[in-house]
Protein backbone atom coordinates (compact mmCIF):
# COMPACT_ATOMS: atom_id res chain seq x y z
CA UNK A 1 0.00 0.00 0.00
CA UNK A 2 2.93 2.43 1.02
CA UNK A 3 4.24 1.48 -2.50
CA UNK A 4 1.04 2.25 -4.06
CA UNK A 5 1.03 5.65 -2.35
CA UNK A 6 4.71 6.76 -3.35
CA UNK A 7 4.14 5.96 -6.44
CA UNK A 8 0.79 7.86 -7.16
CA UNK A 9 1.91 10.91 -5.39
CA UNK A 10 5.13 10.91 -7.54
CA UNK A 11 2.80 10.82 -10.83
CA UNK A 12 0.97 13.50 -9.66
CA UNK A 13 4.13 15.65 -9.11
CA UNK A 14 5.47 14.98 -12.70
CA UNK A 15 1.95 15.18 -13.93
CA UNK A 16 2.28 18.81 -11.79
CA UNK A 17 5.46 19.58 -13.24
CA UNK A 18 4.61 18.78 -17.24
CA UNK A 19 1.20 21.53 -16.28
CA UNK A 20 3.45 23.86 -15.05
CA UNK A 21 5.89 23.69 -17.77
CA UNK A 22 2.84 23.73 -20.27
CA UNK A 23 1.78 26.79 -18.52
CA UNK A 24 4.87 28.92 -18.12
CA UNK A 25 5.70 28.24 -22.27
CA UNK A 26 2.12 29.40 -22.79
CA UNK A 27 2.63 32.67 -20.78
CA UNK A 28 5.78 33.48 -22.64
CA UNK A 29 3.89 33.01 -26.08
CA UNK A 30 1.36 34.98 -24.65
CA UNK A 31 3.91 37.84 -23.61
CA UNK A 32 5.92 38.00 -26.44
CA UNK A 33 2.92 38.28 -28.70
CA UNK A 34 2.08 41.11 -26.60
CA UNK A 35 5.28 42.69 -26.86
CA UNK A 36 5.43 42.84 -30.52
CA UNK A 37 1.97 44.30 -30.42
CA UNK A 38 3.33 46.74 -28.36
CA UNK A 39 0.08 46.22 -26.08
CA UNK A 40 2.67 47.53 -23.34
CA UNK A 41 -0.21 47.28 -20.81
CA UNK A 42 -1.19 43.57 -21.29
CA UNK A 43 2.60 42.95 -20.86
CA UNK A 44 2.88 44.83 -17.09
CA UNK A 45 -0.50 42.60 -16.91
CA UNK A 46 0.83 39.59 -17.63
CA UNK A 47 4.22 39.72 -15.89
CA UNK A 48 2.09 40.72 -12.75
CA UNK A 49 -0.26 38.15 -12.88
CA UNK A 50 0.74 35.59 -15.42
CA UNK A 51 -2.44 33.13 -14.27
CA UNK A 52 -5.12 35.28 -14.62
CA UNK A 53 -3.82 37.54 -17.08
CA UNK A 54 -2.23 35.39 -19.92
CA UNK A 55 -5.38 33.43 -20.74
CA UNK A 56 -7.42 36.78 -20.67
CA UNK A 57 -4.77 38.05 -23.10
CA UNK A 58 -5.41 34.86 -25.10
CA UNK A 59 -9.05 35.68 -25.63
CA UNK A 60 -9.28 38.81 -25.87
CA UNK A 61 -6.54 40.12 -27.90
CA UNK A 62 -4.84 37.22 -29.33
CA UNK A 63 -7.82 35.35 -30.91
CA UNK A 64 -9.06 38.41 -32.05
CA UNK A 65 -6.30 40.04 -34.01
CA UNK A 66 -4.93 40.00 -37.36
CA UNK A 67 -2.74 37.00 -37.67
CA UNK A 68 0.89 38.81 -38.24
CA UNK A 69 1.80 37.30 -41.81
CA UNK A 70 -1.60 39.46 -42.92
CA UNK A 71 -1.59 42.52 -39.64
CA UNK A 72 -1.94 45.56 -42.05
CA UNK A 73 -2.55 43.86 -44.85
CA UNK A 74 -6.36 42.97 -44.42
CA UNK A 75 -8.60 42.09 -47.45
CA UNK A 76 -11.57 44.95 -47.36
CA UNK A 77 -14.95 44.09 -46.19
CA UNK A 78 -15.66 41.38 -43.06
CA UNK A 79 -15.53 37.97 -42.47
CA UNK A 80 -17.00 35.07 -40.13
CA UNK A 81 -15.16 32.30 -39.13
CA UNK A 82 -18.47 30.56 -38.27
CA UNK A 83 -18.92 30.33 -42.35
CA UNK A 84 -16.18 27.90 -42.49
CA UNK A 85 -18.56 24.64 -42.51
CA UNK A 86 -21.45 26.23 -44.35
CA UNK A 87 -19.30 27.14 -46.88
CA UNK A 88 -17.52 23.84 -47.43
CA UNK A 89 -21.12 22.24 -47.87
CA UNK A 90 -22.15 24.58 -50.28
CA UNK A 91 -18.89 23.35 -52.24
CA UNK A 92 -19.29 20.14 -51.64
CA UNK A 93 -22.72 19.93 -53.06
CA UNK A 94 -22.68 22.97 -55.73
CA UNK A 95 -18.98 24.05 -56.33
CA UNK A 96 -19.41 26.74 -56.88
CA UNK A 97 -16.52 29.62 -57.89
CA UNK A 98 -17.74 32.44 -55.42
CA UNK A 99 -18.13 30.14 -52.50
CA UNK A 100 -14.54 28.80 -52.91
CA UNK A 101 -13.53 32.53 -52.89
CA UNK A 102 -15.29 33.53 -49.80
CA UNK A 103 -13.74 30.61 -47.91
CA UNK A 104 -10.42 31.68 -49.44
CA UNK A 105 -11.32 34.88 -48.32
CA UNK A 106 -11.86 33.42 -44.46
CA UNK A 107 -8.73 31.76 -44.41
CA UNK A 108 -6.42 34.74 -45.25
CA UNK A 109 -7.99 36.71 -42.76
CA UNK A 110 -6.98 34.17 -40.27
CA UNK A 111 -3.44 33.85 -42.09
CA UNK A 112 -3.68 30.35 -43.55
CA UNK A 113 -1.92 31.52 -46.36
CA UNK A 114 -1.86 28.13 -48.32
CA UNK A 115 -5.11 26.94 -47.47
CA UNK A 116 -6.78 30.37 -48.78
CA UNK A 117 -4.53 29.89 -51.86
CA UNK A 118 -6.20 26.31 -52.76
CA UNK A 119 -9.15 27.88 -52.43
CA UNK A 120 -8.60 30.80 -54.58
CA UNK A 121 -6.80 27.92 -57.19
CA UNK A 122 -9.79 26.13 -57.54
CA UNK A 123 -11.90 29.72 -57.52
CA UNK A 124 -10.09 30.60 -60.52
CA UNK A 125 -10.45 27.10 -62.33
CA UNK A 126 -13.78 27.95 -62.20
CA UNK A 127 -14.09 31.72 -63.25
CA UNK A 128 -11.31 33.05 -64.58
CA UNK A 129 -12.47 35.91 -65.97
CA UNK A 130 -13.70 37.22 -62.28
CA UNK A 131 -11.91 39.99 -60.66
CA UNK A 132 -12.39 39.71 -57.28
CA UNK A 133 -10.40 36.04 -57.48
CA UNK A 134 -7.50 37.30 -59.62
CA UNK A 135 -7.27 40.42 -56.87
CA UNK A 136 -6.92 38.01 -53.82
CA UNK A 137 -5.02 35.80 -55.61
CA UNK A 138 -2.58 38.00 -56.22
CA UNK A 139 -2.72 39.00 -52.72
CA UNK A 140 -2.10 36.01 -51.28
CA UNK A 141 0.64 35.10 -53.86
CA UNK A 142 2.59 38.41 -52.86
CA UNK A 143 1.80 37.69 -49.06
CA UNK A 144 3.34 33.97 -49.69
CA UNK A 145 6.41 36.39 -51.31
CA UNK A 146 5.62 34.76 -54.53
CA UNK A 147 5.20 38.77 -55.77
CA UNK A 148 6.19 37.67 -59.65
CA UNK A 149 3.45 35.34 -60.27
CA UNK A 150 1.46 38.10 -58.18
CA UNK A 151 2.47 41.06 -60.63
CA UNK A 152 0.05 39.69 -63.73
CA UNK A 153 -2.79 39.05 -62.00
CA UNK A 154 -2.82 41.99 -60.00
CA UNK A 155 -1.96 44.19 -63.09
CA UNK A 156 -5.06 43.20 -65.02
CA UNK A 157 -7.34 43.54 -62.54
CA UNK A 158 -5.98 47.27 -62.19
CA UNK A 159 -5.73 47.97 -65.77
CA UNK A 160 -9.92 47.45 -65.79
CA UNK A 161 -10.46 48.67 -62.64
CA UNK A 162 -7.90 50.83 -60.81
CA UNK A 163 -10.63 51.29 -58.35
CA UNK A 164 -11.60 47.73 -57.35
CA UNK A 165 -11.51 46.97 -54.08
CA UNK A 166 -11.60 50.34 -52.92
CA UNK A 167 -8.21 50.56 -54.24
CA UNK A 168 -6.77 47.77 -52.42
CA UNK A 169 -6.25 45.76 -55.03
CA UNK A 170 -3.80 48.93 -56.29
CA UNK A 171 -2.16 48.60 -53.21
CA UNK A 172 -1.22 45.34 -53.39
CA UNK A 173 0.53 45.83 -56.89
CA UNK A 174 2.69 48.62 -55.26
CA UNK A 175 3.49 46.50 -52.80
CA UNK A 176 4.10 44.34 -55.48
CA UNK A 177 6.75 46.31 -57.62
CA UNK A 178 7.91 47.24 -54.17
CA UNK A 179 8.98 43.32 -53.38
CA UNK A 180 10.45 43.23 -56.98
CA UNK A 181 12.99 45.86 -56.61
CA UNK A 182 10.37 48.03 -59.70
CA UNK A 183 10.40 51.28 -57.37
CA UNK A 184 9.73 53.85 -59.89
CA UNK A 185 6.96 51.34 -60.96
CA UNK A 186 6.02 51.09 -56.96
CA UNK A 187 5.73 55.22 -56.47
CA UNK A 188 3.58 55.70 -59.15
CA UNK A 189 1.33 52.99 -58.36
CA UNK A 190 1.26 54.74 -54.69
CA UNK A 191 0.25 57.87 -56.11
CA UNK A 192 -2.27 56.28 -58.14
CA UNK A 193 -3.78 55.16 -54.81
CA UNK A 194 -3.60 58.65 -53.07
CA UNK A 195 -5.60 60.04 -55.44
CA UNK A 196 -8.68 58.35 -54.77
CA UNK A 197 -7.71 57.42 -50.95
CA UNK A 198 -5.75 58.74 -48.07
CA UNK A 199 -4.56 55.19 -46.44
CA UNK A 200 -2.07 55.23 -43.88
CA UNK A 201 -0.86 51.64 -45.65
CA UNK A 202 0.00 53.74 -48.68
CA UNK A 203 1.07 56.52 -47.53
CA UNK A 204 3.72 54.92 -45.49
CA UNK A 205 5.15 52.64 -47.66
CA UNK A 206 5.58 55.47 -50.38
CA UNK A 207 7.65 57.58 -47.50
CA UNK A 208 9.69 54.39 -46.80
CA UNK A 209 10.42 54.67 -51.12
CA UNK A 210 11.20 58.26 -50.67
CA UNK A 211 13.61 58.14 -47.59
CA UNK A 212 15.32 55.01 -49.74
CA UNK A 213 15.52 57.31 -52.77
CA UNK A 214 17.45 60.16 -50.11
CA UNK A 215 13.97 62.35 -50.94
CA UNK A 216 13.74 62.83 -46.84
CA UNK A 217 11.64 66.13 -47.53
CA UNK A 218 9.35 63.98 -49.36
CA UNK A 219 9.14 60.88 -46.94
CA UNK A 220 8.34 63.68 -44.12
CA UNK A 221 5.36 65.13 -45.75
CA UNK A 222 3.73 61.71 -46.39
CA UNK A 223 4.28 60.41 -42.33
CA UNK A 224 3.28 63.72 -41.11
CA UNK A 225 0.03 63.24 -42.96
CA UNK A 226 -0.38 60.09 -41.52
CA UNK A 227 0.13 60.90 -38.13
CA UNK A 228 -2.14 63.86 -38.99
CA UNK A 229 -4.94 61.71 -40.23
CA UNK A 230 -4.76 59.88 -36.94
CA UNK A 231 -5.16 62.27 -34.31
CA UNK A 232 -8.54 62.75 -35.87
CA UNK A 233 -9.62 59.35 -36.83
CA UNK A 234 -12.47 57.47 -35.49
CA UNK A 235 -11.82 54.63 -33.23
CA UNK A 236 -12.31 51.96 -35.93
CA UNK A 237 -9.90 53.53 -38.23
CA UNK A 238 -7.45 53.93 -35.46
CA UNK A 239 -7.28 50.42 -34.37
CA UNK A 240 -7.39 49.90 -38.30
CA UNK A 241 -4.45 51.57 -38.78
CA UNK A 242 -2.69 51.42 -35.80
CA UNK A 243 0.57 49.33 -37.13
CA UNK A 244 1.09 51.54 -39.86
CA UNK A 245 1.22 54.41 -37.53
CA UNK A 246 3.52 52.62 -35.49
CA UNK A 247 5.29 52.09 -38.50
CA UNK A 248 5.46 56.34 -39.73
CA UNK A 249 6.35 57.13 -36.01
CA UNK A 250 9.50 54.83 -36.65
CA UNK A 251 10.57 56.14 -40.01
CA UNK A 252 10.02 59.88 -39.00
CA UNK A 253 12.79 59.16 -35.59
CA UNK A 254 15.11 57.45 -38.44
CA UNK A 255 14.97 60.51 -40.91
Amino acid sequence: MGNFLSNFSSIQGAFGNVLALAFGAFTIWMLIDAVRREAWLWVIFIFLCPLLNAPLYFFFVYRSAAPFVTRGFQLPGTFERSRIKALEAQIHHLDKAHHHLELGDIYFQQGKLDKALGCYSRALERDPADQDIRAHLGHCLLRLERPSEARPLLETVCAENPKHDYGYSLMALGETYTALGQTDAAIKTWGRVLEDNAYARARVQLAELHAAAGDKEAAKAEVREVLSDYAYAPAFQRKREAVWVKRAKRLLKRL
